[in-house]
């Protein structure tokens, strides 16, 4: 292989080159611009800061939360069976549903069925000072319940999973929109220069998967740093974490110093963003080679605190095990932690897939929370546990069909106002009446908790305000403490 030749390279840059490349117009120089800016500094050109310390040099608003645990539960668990108790939905059960509910309306895939009302399965029960009503399937997660502030009033625009996916996620359904944890990353910077700064995790129940496209954690038309890594729930968490056999750790640094210095020749000429994360991303690796392993041992963690997330075996891929790794990534200064749980998909099986599904997640959720309580970190750690969507109060054969007009989730911690429950839907939970959310709003909110006016957090892309929220959004006071 040649070493690179500045001057060759330079000389390679003819008039069809050019017109070609002029082609991507308005991006490019945007891109060009943001490269300026992650670039400016001490040091060479292309040369990032060991920490990026972030694009927003000051808060917009008071600072109640430093960093976002998601904890997704993809493929959209019921309401009826989590948050939101209809009695009157119950014993309506195996009855026609009221057509002026429905008609007119978007539905997935009961469109032109006949429609039968579905009560919830499960009993609901009062817990905490105010008397939050959660199912019986959940009950840790309603032992903790002065603890959380649940939405019943959340709404959506996509039905489909994966673009309701990426409209939870990015806030649009266009393809190359960042994601909300890539927007924190580079809006608040990173306060690890060990671990990347955005991390996902996955696992998986027994019932009701759905896949996830790896676009819900990409960092879209920012420069690549900004994405979220996915680690490995089992097993390395990252792959070839390591040093190969007869390379020893110096080696390695000389490799990396040497990449560095190549590659900070080609950003001088070319100025391309993609290069300073390259730069970036070899230094991280470097130091995860330390950092990864400790980060995963597990052994000064007390068999109590195994227990009381209901750990069998850690590492295991489990979404218990996921949970304490969050509350480890979370003390060690990662800003965005993101927890997909396959396991809510139940267009049948409804029964046994919400029995199975609560069962892996109750107990963990709980004692995340209560961890992060006892630790002095649920002040200013935001938790937000919920899916992508809701679920019909219709019956489809022995489940429930995708619902967008109104369904549940809760946050905690951050700044959230505890012990409350914030909206609701009508008698029969089809629609959200009252204190309606909307994507765009628990965006809005959730950036505010973080300090950050969803107006100001923009990048420039093709001439255009590129936004979290669009050109939409509104915070919601009502849920902020």
């Amino acid at each position: 292989m040649k070493p690179f030749d500045p001057s060759a390279h330079a000389l390679s840059v003819n008039r069809r080159a050019f017109l070609t490349q002029s082609a991507y117009g308005l991006g490019g120089i945007a891109l060009a611009l943001l490269q300026n800016k992650l670039s400016a500094g001490p040091g060479a050109a292309g040369q990032l800061p060991p920490a990026w310390s972030g694009a927003l040099r000051e808060a917009h608003l008071p600072v109640r939360a430093k960093r976002v645990i998601f904890l997704c539960m993809a493929g959209g668990p019921s309401q009826f069976e989590t948050f939101d108790w209809k009695p009157q939905l119950k014993a309506l059960d195996g009855q026609p549903f009221p057509e002026s509910f429905t008609k007119g309306q978007q539905l997935a895939q009961l469109q032109n069925a006949v429609l039968k009302a579905r009560g919830s399965f499960t009993e609901f029960k009062k817990h905490g000072q105010a008397g939050i009503e959660v199912s019986e399937l959940f009950p840790h997660i309603a032992g903790m319940a002065d603890d959380l502030c649940v939405i019943r009033s959340m709404q959506t625009e996509q039905i489909n999973h994966d673009t309701a996916h990426a409209f939870m996620n990015t806030g649009s359904i266009i393809k190359g929109r960042p994601s909300m944890g890539s927007w924190l990353l580079y809006g608040l910077g990173a306060e690890t220069q060990d671990l990347p700064g955005f991390i996902v995790l996955n696992s998986q129940g027994k019932f009701g998967l759905q896949p996830i496209s790896a676009r819900q954690w990409s960092s879209g038309v920012l420069p690549s740093r900004f994405q979220g890594i996915q680690f490995q729930s089992r097993g390395d968490a990252v792959h070839y974490v390591g040093n190969p056999e007869g390379v020893c750790q110096s080696t390695q640094r000389q490799v990396i110093d040497e990449v560095r210095r190549m590659n900070g020749l080609l950003a001088d000429e070319t100025r391309d963003p993609e290069i300073a994360t390259r730069i970036a991303q070899y230094e991280l690796a470097f130091k995860m080679q330390t950092s990864v392993p400790e980060l995963t041992d597990f052994k000064n963690e007390s068999q109590a605190m195994l227990n009381l997330y209901g750990i069998n075996e850690p590492g295991d891929g489990s979404f218990a095990s996921n949970c304490l790794l969050a509350r480890r990534l979370a003390e060690r200064g990662v800003r965005m932690i993101q927890l997909y749980h396959r396991s809510w998909d139940h267009h049948s099986d409804l029964v046994p897939g919400m029995k199975g599904g609560a069962k892996e997640v109750d107990q963990a959720t709980a004692a995340l929370i209560k961890d992060l309580r006892q630790r002095g970190m649920l002040d200013d750690t935001l938790i937000l546990w919920g899916g992508e969507f809701g679920r019909t109060p219709m019956s489809q054969g022995t489940g429930r069909d995708h619902h967008i007009l109104g369904y549940s989730l809760f946050l905690a911690g951050g700044g959230v106002k505890a012990g409350t429950v914030y909206g609701s839907t009508d008698e029969l939970g089809y629609r959200a009446v009252e204190n309606v959310v909307n994507v765009h709003d628990l965006h809005a909110t959730m950036l505010a908790l973080l300090g950050i006016d969803h107006h100001r957090l923009n990048t420039k892309y093709q001439g255009l305000d590129v936004r979290l929220t669009g050109i939409a959004g509104e915070v919601v006071n009502g849920i902020m403490a």
